[in-house]
Order: structure tokens, then C-alpha cells, then sequence
């Protein structure tokens, strides 16, 4: 009976998902090649592991005692070759991470421009989504989020990254119009409205002097996506409430006017999450204690 290490974890990670399209794309080959892959060491082990068709998939008897046996196993390698790691002058392997969007667009780039060039051993993959994402089923080593209201089994590290909203219109837009004073004045104004990806509408939140404040604005479009609002805005169409990093270089230029500077909040802190029950590669560490340095220093750096 020859079992190929490679059928090995191509089997758990099948069995991690439940799902041959998400084992798929975390093991970075194509889901006809993990087919083979699985049937190759049913063949060798002479006995089914899986049930498949075409919309679900799940373990058999044989498959669940098999997983249970070999996934603690599995762990312990992982474990091995993470810790040849502390022999290194610098750590190897890959991280991939979970962001949302516009943080991704706003203050990743110089963190993960320092991290590779630090470490070049590391592989980074980003996926930006503003929708929540299940880490472990999903394959990441980690997430970030604003607050940190995570699930129970979830690590989560305040970091060092912050930032504000801005509200801002271009000067065509405020042409014979009144620049908003006070929050309430938005009522009266156009505004580009973001959506999350469940539906829900982004609500404007402001404070000043202890005093918060929501504000239901209103207008004629509604963009999930920031560099889109960004772009309406540029265009006359409306007032837009997006992050100040991303219109600074227009706000610099003229092209876009802030309003209601006095009123815009900080955001909630940003905070990196990963399963309790999964040790700490040593390339995740790296970029959580790049993550802890404030990003005014990673930008010099």
C-alpha cells in the first residue's frame, strides 16, 4: 500500500472544509487535481473516506476515525517544521490574511511592504472583503476587524493601525449650496450612501465634545465599495463619508472640500483575530508585532 504524504493532507484539508472548491483554492491547485488526489489514496487504502455528490460532501465512518487519528498527527509536523523556524535568521512559510477593503486600500500597503522586505522567506496572501468571513473555514491564519466582538475561540490583538472618516464633496458640488456646520445639516444635503455586503446601510456616526450623534442620510446612489464613493464624489455627485487616508491627496489638491472636520469621529480600534486552538506560526507573529507599531512608523520605515 504506497499513501503519498501529499494524498495525506490533500484528505484533510478536503475534511477541514467539507467542500472540494474551498480545500481547492487553500491548497492553491485545482479541484480536479485533489479529486485525483483523493481517489488515489481511496484506492491505496482500499476503502471510501469521503461521500460526495454534487452538492455536499462528508465523512464516511471510515473517514471520520481516519481524520481523528491523523489530524493531531498532522499538527505535530506542522508544528516540527514551524519550530526550525527559531533557527532562521528570518521566518519562512506563508500567512494569508482577511481584511476588509478599505483597510486593505488604506494601510496594508506599508505593512506588508515591510514584512516581506524584513522577511524574505515569507509568502503573503491578502483577501479584501468587507463581509464576515469564517477564518477557519475559509483556510485563513487570520483576520482583521473594527472592535472586537469575535467568536470564543478567537485570539484577538488590538494593533496599531488608525483611522478616521472624513466627510467630503467637491467644490462643484458645494456651488450654491451650504457647507455643512453640524451633523443635522446633512439632511438637506445629496449624500453617497455605502451598503455592506449583507444589505445593511453604513450609518454616519459622529461625535464632538462627548456628544454622539447618527445621522439617516439620504441620496440618489448607494456603492459598496469605497474608491467607488470616492469617484462619485470627485464627480459632483454627492457628499461621501469614506476614510480620510484615501482622500487626502484630493482634499491636498483642491479637488475635494472636507466639511464637518470638528465631527468626525475616530474609528473603533482595529484588531487582529485567529483561532485560539491553532498555534502561531512564526511569519503570523511577525506581522502581528508589525501590526502593533503605530503607522506613521511603518511608513518611515
Amino acid at each position: 500500500m504506497a499513501v503519498k504524504l501529499s494524498e495525506l493532507s490533500a484528505f484533510l484539508a478536503v475534511a477541514d472544509h467539507l467542500s472540494f472548491q474551498r480545500a481547492a483554492i487553500e491548497r492553491g491547485v485545482s479541484r480536479s487535481a485533489l479529486s485525483h488526489s483523493l481517489r488515489s489514496l481511496e484506492a491505496a487504502l482500499e476503502i471510501r473516506l469521503l461521500s460526495r455528490n454534487t452538492r455536499s460532501v462528508s465523512l464516511t465512518d471510515a473517514g471520520k476515525s481516519f481524520y481523528d487519528r491523523l489530524k493531531p498527527a498532522f499538527n505535530e509536523i506542522d508544528q516540527a517544521i514551524e519550530d526550525v523556524n527559531r533557527f532562521r535568521d528570518t521566518p519562512h512559510g506563508a500567512v494569508r490574511l482577511t481584511v476588509p477593503r478599505a483597510i486593505g486600500l488604506s494601510v496594508m500597503g506599508p505593512v506588508i511592504a515591510r514584512l516581506v522586505r524584513e522577511n524574505p522567506g515569507l509568502s503573503i496572501e491578502i483577501s479584501s472583503s468587507d463581509a464576515l468571513v469564517d477564518i477557519v473555514a475559509e483556510g485563513f491564519d487570520a483576520g482583521i476587524r473594527f472592535g472586537e466582538r469575535l467568536q470564543q475561540d478567537m485570539i484577538a490583538a488590538r494593533i496599531g493601525l488608525a483611522v478616521s472618516f472624513a466627510v467630503v464633496g467637491s467644490p462643484a458640488y458645494f456651488a450654491g449650496r451650504t457647507v455643512p456646520d453640524v451633523p443635522d445639516d446633512l439632511r438637506g444635503h445629496q449624500c453617497v450612501r455605502y451598503r455592506f455586503p449583507s444589505g445593511v446601510a453604513f450609518p454616519w456616526e459622529f461625535e464632538k465634545n462627548g456628544q454622539a450623534v447618527q445621522i439617516a442620510v439620504d441620496g440618489p446612489v448607494q456603492l459598496d465599495d469605497q474608491e467607488l464613493m470616492i469617484e462619485a464624489a470627485l464627480s459632483g455627485v454627492g457628499l461621501a463619508f469614506v476614510f480620510t487616508d484615501r482622500v487626502q491627496p484630493y482634499l491636498d489638491s483642491g479637488k475635494l472640500v472636507r466639511c464637518l472636520a470638528d465631527w468626525s469621529p475616530q474609528l473603533p480600534s482595529l484588531y487582529l483575530y485567529y483561532p485560539s486552538r491553532r498555534f502561531v506560526s512564526a511569519g503570523l507573529r511577525a506581522l502581528i508585532d508589525l501590526l502593533k507599531k503605530p503607522l506613521a512608523e511603518l511608513r518611515q520605515g
